[in-house]
């Protein structure tokens, strides 16, 4: 019978009560198995009960421990070089965006220039084109015949100089008539 009653008890405490199932705890070499149940019906949880029972606080190791101390307290050395560091970084990443900025004014700066040149071009050409079109040859030499008295040169007065494949020639000396 008290075999009987520990089944009972057992049974009620698993939440099986009197479905027919009968549990047996295996334990092993370890005994750390857990339990078996024989049955085909599901056990009945009391959700509350097992979220209000305390758990067991696991035990930590000295290397966890050891490792909670040191994140935990931190000296003045390491204080100070993460305060320099993080001053560096500031500066570093300060000193990247003005040039960034100053790289980005440039750029504008010579897209401008460049609009510029290119309107200065154009107007050039565009007066280039005035002026030449505006040009009559044959009213300049009118004028340099009648009215400045511009004459022809005759055969005898043309001197042809040899090229020597310059650009142009120097006349070192009078040319001979």
């Amino acid at each position: 019978m008290a075999h009987n009653a520990q089944n009972t008890l057992r049974a009620h405490r698993s939440g099986y009560g009197n479905t027919g199932r009968r549990e047996y705890e295996r334990t092993g070499g370890r005994g750390v198995y857990g339990r078996m149940t024989d049955g085909n019906t599901a056990r009945q949880l009391d959700v509350v009960t097992e979220l209000q029972k305390p758990g067991r606080p696991k035990e930590l190791t000295h290397t966890v421990k050891k490792n909670r101390d040191r994140a935990v307290y931190m000296n003045l050395g390491y204080v100070l070089f993460l305060t320099a560091s993080l001053l560096v970084a500031g500066f570093v990443l300060i000193g990247y965006i003005r040039l960034q900025s100053e790289i980005t004014a440039s750029v504008k700066h010579i897209s401008t220039m460049e609009s510029t040149l290119n309107s200065l071009r154009t107007a050039n050409d565009e007066e280039y084109s005035r002026i030449e079109s505006s040009v009559d040859l044959d009213e300049i030499r009118r004028i340099a015949i009648t009215e400045l008295g511009m004459v022809y040169p005759d055969e005898n007065q043309i001197v042809t100089v040899p090229d020597e494949g310059n650009d142009y020639v120097r006349q070192i000396t009078d040319i001979d008539k």
